[in-house]
């Protein structure tokens, strides 16, 4: 049996939806090697041992608020590469001149959370729409000479949110500063990243182009659709996972070996999740096939793999309207398994996406923080985790010019 961790709902009938939804960051207290070790162990799953729960975010007025990730008393202490490091204020008092976080209108909660780890305040800047829609971006200091990290996922509206960062990277540019970086959490048309049929647009080129166009010396993107988009920029492209994050939450629940099985919802997939599976303690792996008659349509085919009596964990990069994982949970429950988890960097949805993933099928649905989730969609079985650490370190990293250490987050670990 899977125990779910999550502290019993009130009693009251007045408890809102929201306040079920359990919101988490990254888990700094457990090192990720040691905990996935419990899955190795045969005489854990027998013995079925509680995990300490990663400490969710508190909430006030339905409203997540910020942790302050800090090594000092108050806070929260963040091992290894995620722990802000000892001579911060020095770092800090020496560069403070030099890095500068602004965030965009796309995800600013995100962008506050990146800061708050990194000991930084958000920068100043003046983003608004005129009665046309067309939008206008001031930045409120200097940023000459600085190194500049501009926060905004092309999540939906992707038009919109698009051209706003690439207005905000031209008025950096602009404004002289040295190094411009565009942190897309979420790269919005990644997925027109090949021609499968005659005369279609590869817009993931096309989007490529207009960053690098628009004045963008670096990306730092996160969970591509595809790792080949990177090759689309002329310019350095860091690209980081989710994975850690999802995978330092599993660790913290009482999910026996044995009883684990890693789930591909496609073929195109099964890189990635051979590498969940892989930091599973070597768990098997299922592959859906299923066979596409359009853009959002899909239809099961097979199951190839044993799932039955298991515990399958789907793993994708995104989740749109949820049509393809549904139908392949659908498809897992016939063939057997005992509970079914959906895992997922990117939260797209895309209607009728929360009707199918609130539906039954899930015993829970693990997703990241990169796209903003509204609280009216939020449901029971939700968790959402966050990579502010992940992201905030990677942009420490890029501004040292240091990277030792870090490949297990930049990388999927594959043979």
């Amino acid at each position: 049996m899977v125990s779910l961790l999550h502290s019993p709902p009130s009693s009251s009938s007045s408890l809102s939806l929201a306040s079920r939804t359990t919101l988490v960051p990254l888990n700094p207290s457990l090192s990720l090697s040691r905990s996935l070790s419990r899955f190795a162990s045969p005489s854990r799953c027998r013995n079925a041992v509680r995990c300490n729960l990663v400490e969710p975010m508190k909430y006030e007025n339905g409203k997540p608020q910020v942790p302050l990730l800090t090594s000092g008393g108050g806070g929260v202490a963040l091992p290894n590469i995620f722990a802000p490091r000892m001579n911060l204020e020095n770092a800090i008092s020496k560069n403070d001149t030099r890095l500068r976080i602004f965030s965009g209108t796309a995800n600013p909660a995100l962008s506050q959370e990146i800061a708050c780890y990194m000991g930084l305040e958000l920068g100043k800047i003046k983003i608004k729409r005129f009665a046309d829609g067309e939008i206008y971006v001031q930045l409120q200091e200097s940023v000459r000479g600085c190194d500049v990290f501009l926060v905004q996922p092309t999540c939906p509206p992707a038009n919109e949110n698009l051209m706003e960062l690439l207005i905000m990277i031209d008025a950096c540019r602009r404004a002289s500063a040295k190094n411009i970086t565009a942190v897309i959490p979420y790269f919005g048309y990644a997925r027109a990243d090949r021609k499968t049929q005659g005369r279609e647009s590869i817009a993931a080129k096309l989007v490529a182009n207009l960053i690098t166009e628009a004045g963008a010396n670096r990306v730092l993107a996160c969970d591509l659709h595809s790792g080949q988009s990177m090759g689309y920029f002329d310019i350095p492209v860091d690209h980081v996972y989710g994975q850690p994050v999802i995978l330092d939450y599993l660790a913290s629940k009482t999910i026996c070996s044995d009883d684990l099985v890693v789930v591909s919802p496609d073929v195109g997939g099964v890189a990635r999740a051979r590498a969940f599976a892989k930091k599973l303690s070597d768990a098997p792996l299922a592959i859906v096939d299923k066979r596409r008659h359009g853009h959002n349509v899909a239809e099961v085919m097979n199951l190839i793999g044993d799932v039955k009596g298991k515990v399958a964990v789907m793993v994708d990069d995104m989740i749109d309207t949820a049509g393809t994982i549904s139908k392949g949970a659908a498809l897992l429950h016939q063939e057997g398994a005992r509970e079914v988890y959906a895992c997922t960097t990117h939260a797209v949805f895309s209607p009728p996406a929360l009707e199918r993933l609130s539906s039954g099928l899930f015993q829970e649905v693990i997703i990241t923080n990169t796209i903003p989730v509204s609280e009216q969609n939020y449901f029971p079985q939700l968790t959402i985790l966050s990579v502010a650490n992940l992201l905030g370190e990677t942009i420490w990293r890029v501004h040292d010019d240091c990277s030792g250490g870090f490949e297990p987050y930049s990388t999927l670990g594959i043979d």
